[in-house]
């Protein structure tokens, strides 16, 4: 799977058998930069999901199907596209409860104080038990001062506008109803100029429901990090000097016209 995904089917895009496979990126600069910003953060805006009966936190179960479904268009698996077989997406990791959970995480923050379960912002650590015996320490959370609890408030806020006014705006190009479109259809829609920024953010918060570090909810079962072969953190006994420096071979996604695209647009190569 392409860390670089995209909504442009084969069909859509004229791609043939040497050309961009089904991930290849619409508009793909702003996302990839867009994307890169908000993985770098100091602040992780992941959230948790569950293996347990769905419980949304902010989406109604709509809004929540919208959410899965479009996702599932920037990155199918193989129930959303049969060239992704053994390649698992948004939906195999849980990314919509991801995004619903980050969306409200400080609802009844006053009760979630009290309890002394800070929201899911900044996780502990300084380790996971992925690689050792032991608790996950990652698994608990520090609360949030004042002025973090403001700022998050505030970021959340707007995040949670974009996402209602999205979600209407993908109904409408629908007919009412974005889940009833075909996948052809709702590559199309995604693709409008009209939903360009909200794009832009969902393609954010998917690629970290792929491939953020567990604890805060997205990357469920690991499938992100194993379908990339990523071993994810391995504190406490960390990488060798032999590990970070030895190279696995080319990586063939940067083979791919759409990725080297966008390396020329960034000016890397």
């Amino acid at each position: 799977m392409s860390p670089i995904t995209g909504i442009t089917g084969p069909d859509a895009s004229g791609a043939g058998p040497g050309g961009p496979r089904r991930r290849s990126v619409i508009t793909v600069a702003p996302a990839v930069l867009a994307s890169a910003a908000v993985l770098s953060s100091s602040g992780c805006t992941s959230s948790s999901t569950s293996s347990g009966p769905r419980v949304l936190r902010f989406f109604t179960d709509h809004e929540a199907a919208v959410i899965e479904d479009a996702t599932a268009r920037i990155a199918p698996g193989p129930s959303d596209d049969p060239a992704e077989a053994g390649h698992p997406g948004a939906r195999e990791a849980g990314v919509a409860d991801y995004i619903d959970r980050m969306l409200g995480m400080l609802s009844g923050l006053g009760d979630a104080g009290a309890s002394g379960s800070p929201p899911p912002v900044f996780a502990g650590g300084p380790w996971s038990n992925r690689h050792t015996s032991g608790p996950d320490l990652m698994a608990s959370f520090i609360a949030l001062d004042p002025v973090r609890t403001i700022a998050w408030r505030r970021r959340l806020s707007g995040w949670q506008q974009q996402y209602r006014d999205g979600i209407a705006t993908l109904d409408a190009r629908a007919g009412g109803d974005f889940t009833k479109a075909s996948p052809a259809d709702q590559d199309k829609i995604l693709a409008g100029a009209d939903v360009g920024p909200f794009r832009s953010l969902l393609f954010e918060h998917t690629i970290e429901g792929l491939y953020s570090v567990p604890e805060y909810g997205g990357n469920k079962d690991l499938v992100g990090w194993k379908d990339i072969s990523y071993p994810g953190d391995i504190q406490p006994r960390g990488y060798t000097a032999e590990e970070t420096s030895r190279s696995d071979g080319p990586d063939p996604v940067d083979q791919t016209p759409v990725v080297a695209e966008v390396l020329k647009f960034l000016g890397v190569v």
